[in-house]
């Protein structure tokens, strides 16, 4: 029988919140001993399937499971099947580009589910499975998202040691609102390397529209930099001092252009919900692979968050019940708003648009956002439009196929 995802899973959003757990000395000792041996189990059964060459969840199981149980000890049987599962979703997209068996760190994230943690909400206590036993702990957080835990069905978690604090994001399951027709357009938003964003309403993104501490787009390349040369200048030195200070900025500038695409994605959807549109962007997969730069800047480039951008924005418009499109990115800043026109030769600098028949001239990144507000409207159509014939799909439907033919031709 096929294993169905609920209705809840299926019509829901999903939504990560993140606890902070308040362990014991002896449960935090037993927290990182079974964070331990689930890694240590995770890259046991990673060998055998790269030995055996067996990558599929069921066969896997079958293969492994024994076997990991009597090589590691303290491992559960819930324990033993996650680390399968978690082999198994490792190999799943990146099977082809593996030379050799994946290692699994020692303290990375281990993943929980409703058979090795049960919550206590009305205590704010977590039931988790340790080699020694379950150790219930506290948890605490931010108050919304203790609010979402006590009221939202829960999913999987991932327990975290991150310098010392003991985390468990756990996955939550959001209704899902109906998506409001956009009677009032697109807000075309185009993704850059000089600008972050820019909308078709003008809007230059980060800048005056967002308030905090990044002044825009030149004080964001300062200030990646910046970070670049320190990080260049402290692993040319090597010492143990410098080594030091790398890993207490580790993780900093990423976390700076995280929070900048969440306040460009929160402006844009909220933009677009007051005034009932909906949100176009480029589909840009596989550019940095289309592109051809000058090898001083391919690591602009490659550290170019435009992913992760697209990922918030659609999220984020979800949950608001907003339309989101993806929409072609050829040509959106050569090609007139106006008149169509579309030239080379209307890009006469960087960020210049000038066109050449009708004279329109402004931004380029502004005209590529209205280029795209205009395609998602288009593409919004596609998306919308019923079936040509008004009969149902013969891909969907076995009835609409046309009758076997009886003869023996």
């Amino acid at each position: 029988m096929a294993i169905r995802r609920s209705a809840t899973k299926r019509n829901g959003l999903p939504m990560i919140v993140q606890l902070r757990l308040t362990p014991t000395p002896a449960q935090a000792d037993a927290l990182a001993a079974a964070v331990q041996v689930c890694n240590q189990a995770a890259t046991a059964v990673s060998r055998l399937a790269w030995q055996h060459r067996v990558f599929a969840v069921v066969e896997l199981h079958r293969l492994a499971y024994y076997e990991v149980r009597g090589q590691v000890a303290g491992l559960g049987a819930q324990a033993a099947v996650r680390a399968i599962a978690r082999v198994a979703g490792a190999y799943a997209n990146r099977r082809a580009s593996k030379k050799r068996a994946h290692i699994f760190r020692p303290h990375g994230a281990v993943p929980y589910d409703a058979r090795l943690m049960s919550f206590n909400r009305d205590a704010r206590t977590v039931s988790l499975w340790t080699p020694t036993g379950r150790v219930t702990v506290s948890y605490v957080g931010r108050p919304e998202d203790l609010k979402a835990v006590e009221a939202l069905p829960l999913g999987e978690a991932d327990l975290i040691c991150r310098r010392g604090v003991w985390l468990l994001q756990v996955a939550l399951i959001l209704p899902k609102p109906v998506v409001r027709e956009p009677v009032h357009g697109f807000v075309g938003v185009d993704q850059g390397v000089a600008n972050l964003a820019v909308t078709c309403d003008g809007a230059v993104l980060p800048g005056p529209a967002l308030a905090g501490s990044v002044d825009g787009n030149g004080h964001v390349r300062t200030l990646r930099e910046r970070r670049h040369r320190q990080r260049r200048r402290l692993q040319k030195k090597g010492t143990s001092a410098a080594r030091r200070v790398l890993r207490r900025l580790s993780g900093r500038e990423h976390r700076m252009m995280t929070d900048l695409n969440h306040q460009i994605s929160k402006h844009v959807v909220r933009e677009a919900e007051r005034t009932g549109r909906g949100i176009a962007l480029e589909d840009l997969q596989g550019i940095r692979g289309r592109v051809r730069v000058h090898r001083f800047q391919r690591r602009t480039l490659h550290n170019w968050a435009f992913a992760q951008q697209i990922t918030f924005t659609r999220y984020k418009a979800a949950r608001a019940g907003v339309a989101f499109v993806l929409v072609d990115p050829a040509y959106t800043s050569q090609a007139c708003p106006e008149c169509g026109w579309v030239s080379r030769a209307n890009r006469p600098a960087r960020g210049r648009f000038v066109c050449q028949r009708c004279g329109l001239a402004g931004h380029a990144d502004h005209i590529a956002a209205r280029n795209i507000a205009a395609r998602g409207i288009a593409g919004w159509a596609v998306i919308n439009q019923p079936h040509a014939t008004g009969l149902p799909s013969a891909r969907r439907d076995r009835e609409s196929k046309p009758p076997a033919s009886t003869s023996g031709s």
